[in-house]
């Protein structure tokens, strides 16, 4: 006899990241994870380094000076912000204080893996609406509620599929959901979706308080992901709810210096934004040349579907070629981040075949 573990613990497959290396190449492209391919602001760096000097020290386990630095980038009050460790960590304290036994957690299907891995990790039952067109559909969301409902989650643009809804329907979504019912809303990709249709959802947590929560990251457009930086955007009582439910010291010192360096870096910032409206579109649409199909893409990667089995062997061709990149079965498809430009290339090559 063991101890038993808990509800919905069983239903969890095992996470598998991405593989970072392949036998016999020194150096393979890691396109993978959607990472950034310009890597970090040298700031950033520096200031990482130069905070590791007090590593000795506990960190500011409020974050004040992070907080005020996401505040003043993106007009927000910081007394509405709290910083985790990746949005991974905002994600689990969501469920565990919204939601356990007997309570639905509701997402559209094909979505971000963490939503139903958490969900179930409190005892939750999670709940999948449907998703035509693989991008996800507000009036199946509002029509899958149910008493039980307490948390319904939305990552805008999506990952893996890169698709996103515009803001007339989010607005619909918010507007839609009984007050009992949280919304979250992950904007991890809003950096690269310039297209004035989209909007990441700001505005409605300060328009409904105790509704809506939105998740940002460090791990993409700002390629902290090392570091292991999120952040969230909600009411004040929200935010004392979820402190005590969470890590204690959540964001380490170095993290935490990093975090604001990179936001200061508004050149930094501007290249990547600009790399990936360049490669994206142009990978999208020579894979659409060579016959592949590509689903329509918000964020800094793409999502190239094979029938049947056949993103195996685009893989395996991928791999021999030195590029790693994510396997999405259910989606019959291959999620292919945005690299430097020999390594678009090289996938571009490789697919033509």
């Amino acid at each position: 006899m063991r101890p038993a573990p808990r509800p919905g613990i069983l239903q969890i497959a095992n996470y598998v990241a991405g593989d970072r290396t392949l036998p016999g190449v020194a150096s393979p492209a890691l396109l993978a994870a959607n990472e950034s391919p310009l890597g970090p602001s040298p700031r950033a760096v520096e200031a990482a380094r130069a905070a590791a000097s007090s590593v000795h020290l506990y960190p500011d386990a409020d974050t004040c000076a992070l907080n005020e630095a996401i505040a003043h980038h993106h007009g927000l009050d910081p007394s509405w912000i709290m910083c985790g460790t990746g949005s991974e960590s905002l994600i689990e304290v969501l469920c565990r204080t919204f939601a356990g036994p007997g309570d639905e957690v509701l997402m559209p299907r094909f979505s971000f893996p963490m939503f139903s891995i958490f969900a179930n990790a409190v005892g939750a039952t999670v709940v999948t609406s449907a998703a035509p067109n693989f991008t996800a559909d507000v009036d199946a969301l509002i029509a899958s509620v149910t008493e039980r409902t307490r948390l319904v989650f939305i990552a805008n643009p999506n990952n893996p599929t890169g698709t996103w809804v515009d803001r007339h329907a989010i607005a619909r979504l918010v507007a839609g959901l009984p007050e009992r019912v949280m919304l979250v809303l992950d904007s991890a990709y809003a950096e690269y979706l310039t297209d004035a249709a989209y909007d990441p959802g700001h505005q409605h947590v300060t328009a409904f308080p105790g509704r809506v929560v939105v998740l940002r990251t460090f791990s993409k457009l700002y390629a902290l992901a090392g570091l292991r930086i999120g952040w969230l955007h909600a009411d004040p009582e929200t935010i004392t709810l979820l402190r005590r439910a969470r890590f204690i010291f959540p964001v380490t010192s170095p993290s935490q210096a990093a975090a604001v360096a990179a936001l200061d870096d508004r050149e930094h910032v501007r290249r990547s934004v600009e790399h990936n409206q360049r490669w994206r579109p142009w990978l999208a649409s020579e894979l659409t040349k060579a016959g592949i199909e590509v689903l329509p893409s918000g964020a800094n990667f793409v999502l190239a579907r094979f029938p049947g089995d056949g993103w195996k062997a685009a893989e395996a061709k991928l791999r021999a070629r030195g590029v790693i990149v994510r396997a999405i079965p259910p989606l019959e498809g291959l999620r292919i981040s945005v690299g430097l430009e020999a390594d678009n290339r090289t996938v571009v090559e490789a697919l033509s075949q």
